[in-house]
């Protein structure tokens, strides 16, 4: 996720009293107008709507922006659990979290980070994975990610999982990284979490893994 418009939170130094201010809430209970505040109108959100891990192939080549957008329209009203959580500071919407089933994200299952995950079952209904963040610009620097993270973890509890997973990113191996590809966080994020490593694939990228039994 990249430029002006919305990306992932880069690793911070949050401000501890801004981030305890923060509530987090299933999309699904709040306005599709509060989600597409998050996404912006450009940048990578605001063309991905948080389908890349849901389509592939032609399916994802061919679908417009207002196809993707209307995708996740129809997700967050569907019945059972929803597809991400929101951020608000007071009732400003500040920042998304893609959390859900690992099987309904089918291009893990053909992901070269994904697949280093030692749990290789990926019908296994009980592992959850944690993939995208997006946190507008004007709401960087305040935790926002890290609330999201630990909030990612509650909501897959409560729902059941027995492990929730994440593909992080280790800013420390690369030279600078650009915050388009901090979007599925940073390792220090999902350590604060309480998440550990359990696969490093790539010397940047980290299959992070909190157990929840």
């Amino acid at each position: 996720m990249s430029d002006a418009g919305a990306s992932a939170n880069p690793p911070d130094a949050p401000d501890d009293a801004a981030s305890a201010a923060l509530r987090v809430v299933s999309a699904s209970s709040v306005p599709f107008d509060d989600v597409a505040a998050v996404f912006g109108t450009r940048g990578d959100p605001a063309t991905c709507w948080c389908q890349w891990y849901k389509l592939r192939g032609s399916a994802w080549e061919s679908a417009t922006r207002d196809e993707l957008r209307g995708r996740l329209e129809e997700q967050l009203s569907a019945p059972g659990t929803g597809p991400g959580i929101i951020a608000y500071d007071g009732d400003t919407p500040v920042g998304w979290c893609a959390v859900e089933p690992r099987d309904r994200l089918e291009r893990l299952r053909h992901s070269p980070v994904a697949s280093a995950s030692p749990d290789d079952d990926f019908d296994d209904r009980s592992i959850w994975a944690v993939t995208c963040f997006v946190v507008p610009r004007a709401f960087r620097r305040r935790g926002v990610g890290r609330v999201l993270a630990a909030a990612a973890v509650e909501t897959a509890r409560e729902h059941g999982a027995t492990v929730l997973e994440a593909y992080a990113v280790d800013p420390t191996a690369r030279a600078k990284p650009p915050a388009a590809d901090l979007f599925p966080g940073t390792v220090s994020m999902f350590e604060a979490a309480g998440f550990r490593e359990v696969a490093r694939p790539k010397p940047h990228r980290v299959v992070m893994q909190h157990p929840l039994g």
